[in-house]
């Protein structure tokens, strides 16, 4: 194996769920070169990729789907932090979350959908229809987190998001 492509394995293996930009990035590297190294990794099945959430993510060989899907929203600052709280809570109602977090509900909710999606989060309806969120693994999950952390890119944009939600929430003066 040529050192390029060691270079490119050995950072898939200490950093699952890295999207193809990132390792462009962080090795410093063409993106030709990147790609090239990458499809004979592939084709060795020395590493595997997914297509989740516009970007194509890729693992060592023995992740599992429900890993692939959980480090793939992990690397998002946003989801961390709403999971890190639930870590830390065991349960929580969505309002308060967002609360907890200063985000708006529907970019809690927008994350919530993909979280349910991947089987991290489950929303649990009380007899009052009352809705509560909580890990379905919590240990496995908060080892996950514990393994990662998001990419200065993957921050920003969630920083982003999260300072429009604000702007948008603030209330108007009038002119």
């Amino acid at each position: 194996m040529s050192e390029t492509r060691d270079r490119i394995a050995r950072h898939v293996h200490t950093h699952p769920g890295v999207h193809f930009n990132d390792l462009v990035r962080t090795l410093d590297l063409a993106p030709g070169q990147v790609q090239y190294h990458l499809k004979q990794l592939l084709t060795a099945d020395s590493v595997v990729d997914e297509q989740l959430y516009g970007q194509t993510h890729y693992y060592p060989p023995e992740y599992n789907d429900w890993r692939r899907g959980a480090l793939a929203l992990l690397r998002r600052e946003t989801v961390g932090d709403i999971v890190a709280v639930l870590c830390e809570h065991g349960s929580a109602r969505p309002q308060w979350v967002a609360d907890e977090l200063d985000i708006a509900r529907s970019t809690l909710e927008w994350h919530l959908d993909h979280l349910v999606e991947e089987s991290v989060v489950v929303k649990h309806r009380d007899e009052r229809n009352h809705v509560t969120l909580r890990l379905t693994r919590q240990d496995e999950t908060a080892a996950l987190l514990d393994e990662i952390s998001p990419s200065t890119p993957e921050r920003m944009v969630d920083r982003f998001t999260r300072l429009t939600d604000r702007l948008l929430d603030e209330p108007r003066s009038s002119e």
